[in-house]
């Protein structure tokens, strides 16, 4: 799949489009934000944000731009808002309109990653999880073994839909990686 292919098809809502963007641009994102923050953990939840949001907004991305430009320029902002909410003293509790605002990322057919998932034998595929960092560990329990939905799983860790979303798919991905590779 190409990438204007892929960002169509996102824009249609198609889950193997997501996947593949995510896939694609994870290492890019991620590495900025590395740089950027100095903090393994800032990074990956700055990277995951930016999918998150990336996602939500794809249909205003403007193809005359660099697609991966458009990600950096989106984890940019969001590092700066943080970095602003971290040094502000007063915490504003009133949520975003667009916080509220989301669009459903259809997920009907397991992907290969739940496959190879399902397949494990169960006390295998535990220590496998425990391989995992902790907040992917929890969001694997919330989601397969407590079998949370998506909004129970947001209201728990007090987070945006989509940003458990994104967090859960990359959690599925790197077990998937552990797994494959015994």
């Amino acid at each position: 799949m190409e990438i204007k292919e892929a960002i169509e098809k996102a824009k249609q809502n198609d889950q193997m489009a997501f996947n593949f963007l995510l896939d694609t641009f994870w290492n890019d994102v991620y590495g900025f934000q590395l740089k950027r923050t100095e903090n393994e953990n800032d990074a990956e939840d700055i990277s995951i944000q930016t999918f998150s949001k990336a996602f939500d907004k794809i249909d205003t991305y403007n193809d005359n731009y660099v697609f991966k430009t458009w990600l950096i320029a989106i984890s940019k902002n969001i590092h700066i808002d943080l970095l602003r909410k971290r040094k502000s003293s007063i915490t504003s509790t009133t949520p975003h309109d667009d916080d509220h605002e989301f669009y459903n990322i259809v997920d009907e057919s397991p992907s290969p990653e739940d496959k190879l998932i399902t397949e494990q034998n169960l006390a295998k595929l535990l220590r496998d999880i425990k391989k995992l960092k902790p907040h992917y560990q929890e969001i694997i329990n919330l989601r397969y073994f407590q079998e949370l939905s998506y909004k129970e799983i947001s209201e728990q860790l007090q987070e945006p839909i989509n940003n458990v979303k994104v967090k859960l798919l990359r959690a599925k991905k790197l077990l998937a990686e552990i797994i494959t590779k015994k």
